[in-house]
């Protein structure tokens, strides 16, 4: 699927779709329109620090943004931050983070190599690393970028002054990372640097540090931080509230099931390539009553799973979901949870044991509202003990689609 040939506005349409800042729509335009008028693709660049091996649905916002700008015919560039990502981004951040260290960012940054390829296109990504620039520099680079701003102007930063306020310390390095990311614009040539809401200073940064450099300013884009399944917080594998690119088919379409009708709606914004036109004709749709909105999840759902896995992947996880939804069977591929004989086992224990409740207190609401199945029979009772008895194997339900095979042995 392409965009090409279309008008420097219909571009800009397009990208603006699900943005929070833009700096400035005016410079864009104008670069599209260069970019139309002489067939030179501008030069879009996000970075990336390599700070956890996996990424989920939360981290492809931004490079869905990327992707965008690639089907329109652009030069997309993934920024890994394999020297920044040791130093460690302060955006958000009330405390000082923990440094990584170079095996850490150089193993992560492997995987995050590999995974981007599930949404961008391979042969017209260029994968940049920043260690490439900053391993050259020698101290007096550094004295010169250094010069760049003040300590004032650092501390205009919103995380920056609310712990200088607050006596919290500030590392030195800390102040060193939105130059450092600035430079990366400079090393590269951006027109155009993508980020995180959060990222909104840092991008700044870079539109001074390339007019510093004699170059022309870049544009600057941010995109909203997604929330997780919860609904609330900020997507993170920490909060369990994730959806995992790399994750197993079923579980990608299950876990997408569990969006609220308003944050499918977001999801359907950010990460798919529905046109803003689209969008607004599919909300119209589903509040007259023509469409029902799980059958629009369900697209979703399929989407996602196709994207990241296959179209027979998507197929089966859809028909999986329909047979477990409609409680006519269970699913073919029931995880196995292994245990030895126990006496006296609170059954809360159990289901947190056998990975279907993040925390016992979650079992116990689950158990009490009906929601647990022992074989098909229903358990009601949260103080209920149980016995486990070698040679034992049963299925425990939790929930409409968490399912686990104990095996007792």
């Amino acid at each position: 699927m392409t965009m090409t040939g279309l008008s420097a506005a219909e571009q800009l349409k397009l990208l603006k779709k699900g943005i929070v800042d833009l700096v400035s729509e005016k410079e864009l335009l104008a670069k599209l329109e260069k970019s139309v008028k002489t067939g030179k693709p501008l030069r879009v660049k996000a970075g990336f620090d390599p700070s956890a091996p996996d990424l989920h649905l939360g981290h492809t916002v931004l490079i869905n943004k990327m992707r965008q700008f690639q089907l329109l015919g652009h030069e997309v560039i993934f920024l890994i931050g394999d020297i920044t990502g040791m130093v460690g981004d302060p955006s958000g951040k009330n405390e000082t983070r923990k440094v990584l260290t170079r095996e850490d960012v150089v193993e992560n940054g492997k995987t995050y190599a590999r995974q981007i390829f599930k949404l961008l296109d391979k042969k017209t990504t260029v994968v940049e690393y920043n260690s490439r620039w900053f391993e050259k520099f020698d101290v007096f680079e550094i004295f010169k970028l250094c010069g760049q701003y003040t300590v004032a102007r650092m501390l205009e930063r919103d995380d920056f002054s609310k712990r200088f306020k607050g006596n919290s310390p500030i590392s030195i390095h800390e102040f060193l990372y939105p130059l450092l990311q600035g430079y990366d614009s400079v090393a590269l040539k951006a027109d155009v640097e993508l980020g995180g809401n959060d990222q909104r200073f840092n991008l700044l940064v870079g539109r001074d540090m390339l007019k510093s450099y004699g170059l022309e300013p870049q544009v600057v884009m941010t995109v909203p931080l997604l929330e997780g399944l919860d609904g609330v917080n900020k997507m993170s594998k920490s909060l369990n509230n994730y959806i995992g690119i790399e994750e197993s088919a079923k579980e990608i379409f299950g876990k997408t099931m569990r969006l609220s009708d308003e944050m499918m709606m977001k999801y359907y914004e950010l990460l798919t390539d529905i046109t803003p036109d689209e969008l607004s004709a599919l909300k119209a749709e589903m509040a007259s009553g023509k469409r029902n909105p799980r059958d629009v999840k369900i697209d979703l759902a399929f989407q996602f799973v196709e994207r990241f896995h296959s179209k027979a992947d998507a197929e089966k996880a859809k028909a999986e979901f329909f047979e477990v939804f409609s409680n006519k069977g269970m699913p073919s591929d029931i995880p196995e949870f292994k245990t030895t004989p126990q006496k006296d086992l609170w059954i809360c224990k159990l289901l947190h044991d056998a990975g279907l409740t993040a925390t016992t207190s979650e079992a116990k609401r689950l158990v009490e509202g009906g929601g647990v199945e022992w074989d098909s029979k229903k358990i009601q009772d949260s103080k209920l003990k149980v016995n486990l008895k070698a040679g034992e194997n049963f299925t425990l339900k939790a929930g409409k689609k968490k399912f686990a095979k104990v095996v007792v042995k």
